[in-house]
């Protein structure tokens, strides 16, 4: 039996991975995390494999060639995301599969996998906090932090076309929301 999907997706900062593990960590989901490939370099603590399946540029570029991926995207110059077909047929045989993408591979997932999918956007209480958020995580400078929320802008413009919205003012209160959302997609169907 094929499973279902879970499509997260969130500007950086808002919350997202954090909110995946927490869905991770319910046994009555029976979801596996698709780990996405990119060309961004490694932070550190982050496991290739893991985290990411970490590629060179060349390595992507093949990739795409050969048709590899169900989706991917530039995101940034000479900083490419996929989702690796393999990784997602290994997992989808026995498992419901958990996704953490943004906008454009959401909605590129959700045309692939249709009604066995939910897309839920992850979005921050206010362009502000996200923007305290990614400077107290001390992750990238001034420069991509702009990047970054400019990025946002764009997403959040886009989350009306998603199946749930999710807005992360209470990590508590999100996990919950969240659960209760999933478990209703994957079991009280």
């Amino acid at each position: 039996m094929l499973g279902k999907v879970i499509i997260l997706c969130a500007p950086s900062g808002s919350g997202k991975t954090t909110l995946a593990k927490h869905l991770l960590s319910n046994e009555l989901f029976n979801l596996k995390f698709s780990v996405s490939s990119t060309t961004r370099k490694k932070r550190e603590g982050e496991i290739d494999g893991k985290d990411y399946h970490f590629l060179s540029l060349n390595e992507f570029k093949n990739k795409i060639d050969n048709d590899e991926f169900i989706e991917y995207e530039q995101v940034y110059e000479d900083t490419f995301y996929g989702t690796l077909k393999s990784e997602v047929n290994s997992l989808i045989k026995n498992n419901n599969i958990i996704f953490d993408v943004d906008v454009v591979g959401a909605e590129s997932l959700k045309n692939y996998f249709g009604d066995k999918s939910l897309s839920v956007f992850i979005a921050p209480p206010s362009i502000e906090e996200l923007e305290n958020r990614l400077i107290s995580r001390a992750k990238n400078n001034k420069e991509e932090i702009n990047e970054r929320i400019n990025k946002a802008k764009e997403e959040i413009n886009k989350k009306d076309s998603f199946d749930a919205v999710l807005i992360n003012d209470d990590l508590n209160k999100a996990k919950n929301n969240l659960s209760k959302i999933v478990s209703d997609f994957l079991i009280n169907e």
